[in-house]
């Protein structure tokens, strides 16, 4: 592991695979305890009687090393028996579970029915795995993104998974949401002097950041915040680098740029990552724009992007400034 050369705290907020990538390469730049990660938990859900929390596994077993480098969700070295036994038993085996990756599902479902929340649990398994980031779901409370397609409202996971986000997109709601609180300490957090800067991973914003900003209280806090708020697009050349996010934009009549995701983030953040590719939309963006090579293809990409990142944020907090479409932070 490098050496982590920037002190001072950073949140970041993330989804899955695209985010958790940033999110190590921030973890590895950063000096131990100083990373937050948010993740999201809209795609959370019940299938064979276990409650299973996909971003936030791929978060954990990404920092941990234990994910598997080539599909980028579960586990590494992963065996398949139980999910072959299943299949030949005709029961739901659309969804993938590895055998060493059902330890974690079992716990997780252990810990929740004796009445210990997701926040407790996450804290516990970061320990377990020796990862000194604090870890925090976006909330304790069940929320559910729910797909509204051309093949009528279907859970996220029957969306992405069962159906391979075949289905023409309509819209996207976060059942449950107006309900849920933050996770316990994270908006006085978020409000915190201390605070160096949040960063939002070029997660999905549709399906991964914008189910944690759902959650009451959450974007009035990063709006509100000393910290400079930046994001990094998932757009590169106008093609989404991983996931549906170019399909979902197409169909919600977005065009995949990175104008539109700076206009999505309107009003929450203070400056916008992009590549080198969209260097020519960096004068129409609204706020300060670094222009940067932002795929990762290995370790050292990610290490590099967070300190440039992190970097570019500290430029922010030295200038007055003021969100897109907002009334200012200073």
């Amino acid at each position: 592991m490098t050496a982590r050369a920037h002190s001072g705290d950073v949140l970041a907020l993330c989804g899955g695979i695209g985010g958790a990538k940033l999110a190590l390469g921030l973890y590895r730049v950063l000096e131990a305890g100083r990373l937050t990660l948010v993740v999201n938990t809209g795609d959370d859900f019940e299938h064979l009687g276990l409650n299973i929390s996909p971003d936030l596994d791929t978060v954990l077993y990404t920092l941990a090393g234990l994910a598997d480098p080539e599909r980028g969700w579960g586990r590494a070295q992963e065996t398949w028996e139980f999910i072959a036994a299943l299949r030949q038993l005709d029961g739901e085996a659309w969804f993938q579970l590895g055998d060493r990756d059902l330890a974690m599902h079992v716990l997780r479902t252990n810990w929740l029915r004796s009445g210990k929340t997701l926040t407790e649990f996450a804290a516990h398994m970061a320990r377990q795995l020796g990862i000194s980031a604090r870890i925090l779901p976006m909330t304790d409370a069940a929320v559910r993104t729910i797909v509204d397609t051309s093949e009528g409202h279907l859970p996220f996971q029957h969306y992405f998974v069962r159906r391979r986000c075949e289905p023409a997109m309509r819209g996207i709601r976060f059942e449950g949401a107006t309900e849920a609180r933050p996770a316990p300490g994270l908006v006085e957090f978020i409000g915190s002097q201390a605070l160096r800067a949040i960063v939002i991973c070029p997660s999905n914003p549709y399906l991964s950041i914008d189910p944690i900003v759902a959650v009451p209280g959450i974007a009035a806090a990063l709006g509100a915040s000393a910290a400079p708020v930046v994001a990094v697009s998932p757009i590169i050349g106008g093609q989404a680098v991983k996931g549906p996010t170019g399909k979902i934009m197409a169909e919600l009549g977005i065009a995949a740029s990175t104008r539109a995701i700076a206009a999505h983030y309107r009003g929450l953040i203070d400056g916008l990552v992009i590549d080198e590719d969209d260097a020519d939309d960096r004068v129409q963006i609204g706020v300060p724009v670094l222009v940067t090579r932002t795929l990762m293809k290995d370790i050292a990409d990610r290490e590099r992007l967070a300190r440039n990142v992190v970097d570019f944020a500290d430029t922010i907090a030295l200038q007055p400034s003021a969100k897109v479409g907002g009334g200012g932070r200073r």
